[in-house]
């Protein structure tokens, strides 16, 4: 018996990846009596028949579970946005932050295009690393920064998610040699037409590691919590809610906040404060709603 991790999944054929092969795999029939899903990312254990084929015995258990792209076991996303062209945008930086960690997926941050200026967004920056995000700095034009950004991605299985125009593609076209992905391809690759299906793979980086070849989250919900959640994704916070004079503190309205101190003081960036009130209304509104 052998052990492997999924990397694409097409009529049937499950292509698991073991070591430095790939193997085409076949399900054992009790998975589709028992309507078990296989995904891509699962760690499975599989059978080599005498042919070559293999097939899928069993499924480990999952770490998590992504609906938008269907992919297990992710634990990192890489968060990518461009110092310009287009301007980044922090709210939606945010949001994207909390949906990641709200699925248990560790995010990162990755501001391409510095070949335009880093120095434009150095406050940014180092406002994230304050907070305690992995951020890392690249250039697909000029390179820099892809050997920090793969160290990063490093033994992860990885998805992306960002703005469309913010470099996506250059950057898996960079990081995986052979790709040649066209510009604004894993836009495309969604297939959001009525009768596309869409296939998702998983990539093998050079230096370990997979990455998925299609856009991780969406940027138009949040996903569903209590208004009380919502802190816990800002790392800066949960290290301050002790200082709170209320179990609980929505850090909005209530007195003796540890968090709206350090805002006052400027130990927390007004824009990050400012963003969780804008996501809190939003979270306030849901509950409302149902």
């Amino acid at each position: 018996m052998r052990e492997g991790t999924v990397v694409k999944a097409y009529g049937g054929h499950y292509y698991v990846s073991s070591g430095e092969e790939i193997h085409d795999c076949a399900l054992r029939g009790r998975f589709r009596r028992e309507k078990k899903q296989v995904l891509v990312g699962d760690r499975v254990s599989f059978r080599l028949q005498p042919r070559g084929q293999g097939v899928i015995e069993e499924v480990h258990p999952r770490r998590t579970t992504l609906v938008r792209p269907p992919v297990a076991n992710v634990d990192r996303a890489l968060i990518v946005f461009a110092v310009k062209d287009p301007d980044p945008n922090t709210l939606l930086l945010d949001r994207f932050l909390t949906q990641a960690e709200h699925a248990g997926v560790g995010p990162a941050i990755c501001f391409n295009k510095v070949d335009l200026g880093e120095e434009l967004i150095r406050d940014m920056i180092e406002a994230y690393r304050q907070a305690g995000y992995p951020v890392v700095c690249t250039s697909a034009l000029d390179d820099s920064g892809l050997d920090e950004l793969r160290a990063l991605l490093e033994g992860h299985i990885t998805v992306l998610a960002g703005p469309s125009g913010v470099g996506k593609s250059s950057l898996l076209n960079a990081l995986v040699p052979g790709l040649n992905l066209k510009t604004g391809e894993i836009s495309r690759k969604l297939g959001r037409g009525r009768h596309t299906t869409r296939h998702v793979e998983l990539l093998r980086l050079p230096g370990g590691g997979l990455v998925a070849d299609t856009p991780g989250f969406s940027s138009l919900y949040l996903p569903e919590m209590k208004r009380e959640e919502l802190g816990e994704f800002y790392p800066e916070f949960v290290a301050r809610r002790d200082g709170c004079r209320f179990t609980g503190c929505l850090h909005f309205q209530e007195p003796d906040c540890a968090v709206k101190k350090a805002v006052e003081e400027g130990e927390i960036p007004a824009f990050r404060y400012e963003n969780y009130l804008r996501l809190l209304q939003e979270v306030m509104e849901l509950e409302r709603r149902y």
